[in-house]
């Protein structure tokens, strides 16, 4: 269900889908008339929204522009489900974007949307980034929503604790018994081969930042996969942070140790969304907060 205004309508498909050609598609139009609409939009805003190129990106306005128009299509589908209930069926309803970090993904966030599509049809456009940077989606207009690391509100959006993700630092038993038989320390952790999940994942380094302060360059291994973490730690390729639900199957098979039993790292988790009395939102929030509270840590 997209917007009633055909410009605003078009603006944002063309973020949402990456193209003009994938945004006519969806809109059921040529994508010349996406184009006019846009360039209409444009004119009369004074403005350039669209930076043009693949996949196409909003400038600083249209980044302005679609944090406005993203509450603005939820409350529009709730307002058109009151009159035109067909509209609002799954099979013709609109994804709701929402970000979240792979970490709650993979361990307690399908679980939310699950229970959200089976009570209310909702569907979804999940974005995935790391939780220190989910919020950025937010800011930018690209998602409704965000599970994020910072506890701030951004201007206009409402914030929820959703609680806290522990993480345990992991390694192959024959991995551990090398590299830190000795104890955890500054020494061991200058050797000891690292997996970090790409270049945003900063977990790994608050881990050792609590343990010295001392400036290390281990080598490191880029591994974009959460599941496959602990995976990569138990054949062997160095040591990491998983979180802590995920661990117990691999432990108990003895594939893995824990390297430093007295030393953790929980991340608080919080939900933010966009400031406006939406029943879509308020769902979504209460599902996630329930979920959330049997998932984390308090």
């Amino acid at each position: 269900m997209d917007l009633v205004h055909p410009q605003l309508a078009a603006f944002a498909a063309v973020l949402e889908e990456g193209s003009f050609e994938a945004a006519a598609r969806r809109l059921a139009v040529t994508p010349s008339a996406v184009s006019q609409r846009i360039k209409a939009l444009e004119d009369r805003l004074g403005q350039v929204l669209v930076v043009r190129q693949a996949p196409c990106r909003p400038t600083p306005a249209g980044e302005q522009l679609l944090r406005r128009v993203r509450p603005m299509q939820a409350l529009e589908a709730e307002a058109l489900a009151d009159f035109l209930p067909e509209r609002s069926a799954p099979a013709v309803a609109r994804p709701i974007p929402i970000a979240v970090n792979d970490d709650s993904l993979v361990t307690w966030f399908v679980a939310a949307l699950a229970q959200l599509h089976r009570q209310h049809g909702y569907l979804f456009d999940v974005r995935v980034d790391d939780q220190d940077h989910t919020l950025d989606l937010l800011r930018d207009g690209s998602v409704l929503g965000a599970v994020t690391a910072e506890a701030k509100p951004l201007q206009g959006c409402n914030v929820h604790a959703l609680g806290a993700m522990r993480y345990r630092a992991i390694a192959a038993p024959a991995f551990a018994a090398r590299y830190f038989g000795a104890g955890v320390d500054a020494a061991a952790l200058a050797l000891a081969p690292m997996i970090v999940f790409n270049r945003k994942d900063a977990l790994q380094w608050r881990f050792v930042r609590r343990i010295t302060r001392a400036r290390l360059a281990p080598p490191v291994h880029y591994l974009p996969t959460s599941t496959g973490f602990i995976e990569a730690a138990a054949r062997g390729l160095g040591w990491c942070l998983a979180p802590e639900s995920l661990i117990a199957p691999a432990l108990r098979d003895k594939r893995i140790v824990i390297v430093d039993a007295a030393r953790w790292l929980d991340v608080p988790l919080y939900w933010q969304h966009a400031a406006i009395r939406s029943s879509t939102l308020q769902q979504i929030s209460q599902v996630l907060r329930s979920v959330a509270a049997d998932a984390l840590r308090t």
